[in-house]
């Protein structure tokens, strides 16, 4: 029997975190929880080497109690990083475009960074508004890619199938990790706010929560909006959204009032065997 723990969006840097004692705190609670993986699906900072160190560290906190694996979101991807480096960077913690089996199990761990493809733009917005809009608001603008985003989705889509392809020819059982919502069902509808017209655009693709259950993958890690759902079963495949969110001047997500209880609260623990 395997305890695997996930998280979602803990957005250190936005919500001001102590980090030194903030991943004390973190490892203290998982080696109590006896946590054998702790997956991590993107936006701890905005910046992937920040993010990087905080996984590596908390990893030589933990030592071999706990694996910690992390797949990099949107935030993450603001600075550090170019497109190259996040296609094929070699690191124990880093499993995009991986697959990591659960030790004494049949199960297996896919971890895919993800994108978004504009299919849950609005009806009647078309792709070059959505692009304008990106541009000129949207914080993924800063981020450089050799491609547009249909074509890099295209290509998150094709990485998954192969892992999905895999893992069925080993008759292994999927849990599948990512950034962006493979589900649009998760999407907050207010067609009356042009900001959420266009920003539905940049959640994810329901390409991939088509794939993920034609695939019959049993458990899916996402985070990206900041919502509090609890689980949902598609036909064989459940989803969990487990993101932290923000808390600050401006905006409080948060159904707890300090950062660790928030987390805590967040937290999804299943367990393979």
């Amino acid at each position: 029997m395997s305890k695997i723990v996930m998280t979602s969006d803990n957005h250190f840097d936005i919500n001001r975190i102590d980090i030194d004692e903030m991943m004390k705190l973190q490892a203290q609670y998982l080696v109590e929880m006896h946590a054998d993986y702790y997956l991590i699906a993107g936006d701890l900072f905005n910046d992937f080497q920040k993010s990087m160190k905080y996984v590596h560290d908390l990893q030589d906190t933990l030592g071999m109690t706990t694996k910690v694996l992390f797949i990099a979101g949107n935030h993450d991807m603001l600075h550090g990083v170019s497109f190259d480096e996040l296609e094929t960077l070699q690191d124990d913690v880093y499993v995009h475009n991986k697959k990591i089996e659960v030790a004494g199990t049949n199960w297996v761990i896919i971890g895919n960074n993800g994108w978004y493809d504009y299919s849950y733009r609005d009806d009647g917005v078309s792709i070059d508004e959505v692009e304008l809009w990106k541009r000129a608001y949207w914080v993924d603008r800063a981020i450089e890619q050799p491609m547009n985003d249909m074509e890099r989705m295209q290509i998150v889509l094709l990485q998954t199938k192969e892992q999905l392809e895999l893992a069925r020819s080993n008759n292994q059982q999927v849990i599948y990790m990512t950034h962006f919502s493979p589900k649009q069902e998760y999407l907050i509808q207010r067609p009356d706010i042009r900001m959420w017209q266009m920003a539905n655009a940049m959640m994810g693709s329901y390409r991939l929560g088509d794939l993920l259950e034609q695939y019959e993958a049993n458990t899916v890690l996402f985070g990206h909006m900041h919502i509090h759902p609890s689980p949902i079963k598609y036909q064989k495949t459940t989803y969990y959204n487990q993101s932290v969110g923000y808390k600050n001047k401006h905006i409080n997500e948060w159904i707890t009032d300090s950062f660790f209880d928030q987390w805590v609260a967040r937290l999804q623990v299943i367990e393979k065997n």
